[in-house]
């Protein structure tokens, strides 16, 4: 164990495992190496857990076998598929501390100036929303349990006022199945989970028509609320996004604010992955009305470049967040709060926590946010630039213009794929991906759009240049253009060229 007595060697072994890394790291030339799971499985499968190596050298030698050979490599410039960035070094100087320590962020007394930190990060993301004084929040470990929380508080708000507002207050169990949650369609699935979890009704969640740019329709949206209240229901919540996952679109948030508070609605911005622009010195007003939310999702290991896990909720009102409270004799007595103790964990769904904004904290730092917000300007810029090529490009349609870094588009040859209708195309979408994987070149996502497969480039990477865009959409048009010429042979009985 880490003591007074071990910490030369803790020393010396962090840095024989930190320079396996660099050097693998160093020698990277795909981002993967397209290895399958029938090929890795029986390598993991055959290792022996309860006979130990007994030697760091050997454990290291087995690691480089069974992962780090064949692990998927953000850093790579032709890793271009989920929203997984690149990270920056201030913040992997901060995992190897706050792991090292191994503070938990629950108690004032397992954390001390670690709580405070996270405390201070909370308010200067708040700031930079705009949420103003009384704003609060904590750090999760992602989007998907930053939106449970909000809407978690949502609903409490939701079920508090209808009680107010009641002669004779409900039961829990008759207001629950007339809550409503609005969201756009092309908003997170985890809307869709955190409503289950929170036990509301299977179609609860109600699905906003987009625009064209894949936006949430206001005029779609103030005709639900309206439906809604005239069918005796309550909207809980309006779920917007700031970055959508597949084509990061960012919702009109000025004018959901606006029918939000007309219709007294909880506003929620689920910003996991347009909170970037909150650095940015060029874009910020891309989010103008983020700062009349109740409630915001922010994702730093998304557009902030740090390691997973460093996320966050953050709430207008911090007094809404003791409906996530819960007082236990053994941790945080009420006593505590009496005594003004700063116990993070009165704020949080979880209870053990890592000190994850450490790595925020010392990017701060270190780096400055200024750096940061260029870092992903770049990326967004170089989405600009993706979006001509492809539009350019005959071979493929761009669904449409990026707002931050995604583009979802489509291999289209037309006329040129010899007859192959929508379905044979979309074959040949899918097969270009898989090819694509395994052969480890680059690595892209994929998803459906109106009923049809297409390709997803989702740019993170400020190393990332053109002529890798350009590599990988010929590699793409090679795979797809193979795929379709056997297809076809096959139809007609000749041989594939």
């Amino acid at each position: 164990m880490l003591n007074d007595s071990t910490a030369e060697y803790y020393r010396r072994l962090v840095s024989e495992g930190v320079g396996r890394v660099a050097r693998t790291v160093a020698g990277t030339s795909r981002p993967f190496t397209g290895v399958t799971p029938g090929e890795l499985a029986p390598l993991v499968d055959g290792i022996d857990l309860d006979r130990p190596l007994g030697d760091p050298a050997a454990a290291l030698d087995e690691l480089e076998r069974v992962y780090l050979r064949d692990a998927v490599y953000f850093h790579h410039p032709r890793y271009l598929a989920h929203l997984n960035c690149p990270v920056v070094l201030p913040a992997l100087l901060g995992e190897a501390v706050l792991s090292a320590v191994n503070s938990s962020l629950d108690t004032w007394d397992q954390s001390a100036g670690g709580t405070l930190m996270e405390r201070r990060l909370i308010d200067w993301t708040a700031a930079r929303i705009g949420l103003g004084r009384a704003a609060d929040g904590v750090f999760t470990s992602g989007g998907t349990q930053s939106n449970l929380q909000a809407l978690l508080l949502a609903r409490e708000e939701a079920l508090r006022l209808l009680r107010k507002n009641s002669p004779t207050p409900p039961p829990v169990s008759e207001m629950l199945p007339k809550l409503r949650v609005l969201t756009s369609e092309a908003g997170h699935f985890s809307v869709l989970k955190a409503a289950k979890l929170l036990g509301l009704e299977p179609g609860s969640v109600i699905s906003v028509p987009c625009d064209g740019d894949r936006r949430m329709r206001a005029d779609h949206l103030a005709r639900e609320l309206r439906r809604c209240r005239e069918e005796g229901l309550t909207v809980m919540a309006v779920s917007a996004t700031a970055g959508t996952t597949d084509f990061g679109s960012i919702d009109p948030l000025p004018e959901i604010a606006e029918l939000c508070q007309e219709a007294g609605t909880w506003f929620h911005v689920d910003a996991a992955y347009g909170c970037g622009l909150l650095a940015s010195t060029t874009r910020r007003h891309l989010l103008k009305g983020i700062e009349r939310a109740d409630s915001v999702t922010v994702d730093y290991h998304k557009s902030f470049f740090q390691p997973v896990s460093s996320s966050a909720v953050l709430v207008r009102d911090g007094a809404t967040l003791r409906h996530a409270t819960y007082h236990a004799d053994y941790l945080n007595p009420a006593r505590s709060a009496e005594k003004r103790i700063p116990n993070q964990v009165d704020k949080s769904l979880q209870t053990t926590r890592r000190f994850d904004a450490l790595k925020l904290w010392l990017t701060l730092r270190i780096m400055g946010a200024d750096a940061v917000g260029a870092l992903f300007d770049q990326v967004v810029d170089l989405a600009a630039d993706t979006w001509r090529i492809l539009e350019e490009d005959p071979r493929f349609t761009v669904v449409t213009r990026p707002a931050l870094s995604t583009l979802v588009f489509r291999y289209s040859p037309g006329a040129d794929a010899g007859g192959a209708d929508e379905t044979a195309v979309d074959l040949a979408n899918l097969h270009a991906r898989e090819a694509l994987a395994a052969s480890g070149e680059a690595v892209v996502a994929g998803t459906v759009v109106d009923g049809r497969h297409h390709l997803k480039f989702t740019l993170l990477n400020p190393e990332t240049t053109t002529d890798d865009i350009r590599a990988v959409l010929d590699l793409i048009a090679g795979h797809a253009q193979e795929h379709l010429a056997s297809s076809a042979a096959r139809r007609s009985g000749s041989p594939a060229a």
